[in-house]
């Protein structure tokens, strides 16, 4: 079932109607919500009344990086509120990341794991 967006603030689109990431993780952060979305771990109604919260205490920032930093932190308050993962295991998870991130040479993806690798 695809999300209405109805009620929903406007997602940065092109002249062609498509959904604008200025960066991949942008990107990566609408693909998770739109799949925990489609498994059943917020309706869209709880995710428009997050995202909403967010950009609202976001403040005067606009553009799509402050709206997609909006959308990041409500998808972190959504997954919390709903206990999609156990907080430890959101903690190792962003161990792991900062890691591979500081084991990652400049300019190369980060993968997760990297940091294991010889």
């Amino acid at each position: 079932m695809k999300p209405s967006e109805e009620g929903m603030p406007s997602i940065p689109r092109s002249a062609d109607g498509e959904p604008v990431f200025a960066a991949p993780w942008q990107a990566a952060v609408f693909a998770m919500t739109l799949a925990l979305h489609e498994k059943g771990a917020f309706t869209w109604g709880e995710w428009a009344e997050a995202l909403g919260r967010e950009i609202a205490a976001s403040g005067p920032e606009s553009g799509a990086d402050a709206y997609y930093r909006a959308w990041l932190a409500a998808l972190e308050a959504i997954t919390r509120k709903k206990r999609v993962l156990d907080p430890s295991e959101i903690a190792e998870r962003r161990d792991a990341w900062d890691r591979a991130a500081r084991a990652t040479p400049h300019g190369e993806p980060i993968v997760l794991g990297r940091e294991r690798q010889t």
